[in-house]
């Protein structure tokens, strides 16, 4: 899915907010999501202790992946590069951005990650919510990309 969401980005920018509990998944989408954007996935490691780490992409801009579990209050990204990290173009991918939300700019695809447990937690759950007109045509271009993947598997 995070790949799938990364090559419906293209070229693009966007600021994605991943949301869920320990283990759910979060770093995980995000190596995917780096793929899509044409980044070694094993390039990408959550950045927990640095707070944020910036992964170069194909044509210039950057994924910038961000981690705010031990920040204590929302003035602290600041410190962290949070505000240059929103340059345009630039893929921002913030790992418990439930965490500071009035921090972050309206428009942003909020991903929510929960653990299946009817199928004994190992699935994963996935909600999107797009919030504002660049992550709703963002949204609307993810969905395209998976249906096309489904059928191209069906074949």
């Amino acid at each position: 899915m995070g790949r799938a969401l990364g090559a419906a980005l293209g070229a693009g920018g966007c600021l994605l907010a991943l949301e869920g509990d320990l283990g759910a998944g979060k770093t995980l989408f995000v190596k995917g999501f780096a793929a899509g954007l044409g980044i070694a996935p094993d390039a990408v490691a959550s950045p927990t202790f640095v707070i944020a780490s910036e992964h170069a992409r194909p044509g210039g801009a950057a994924l910038v992946h961000f981690d705010l579990y031990r920040l204590e209050r929302a003035d602290e990204l600041e410190a962290a590069g949070f505000r240059d990290a929103l340059s345009p173009g630039n893929a921002v991918a913030i790992e418990w951005a439930d965490r500071f939300p009035e921090a972050l700019p309206a428009d942003r695809l909020v991903v929510r990650l929960e653990r299946d447990l009817a199928l004994g937690g190992e699935a994963r759950r996935l909600h999107a919510t797009a919030r504002g007109e660049r992550s709703r045509a963002l949204l609307a271009r993810w969905r395209e990309r998976i249906e096309q993947e489904e059928g191209s598997r069906c074949r």
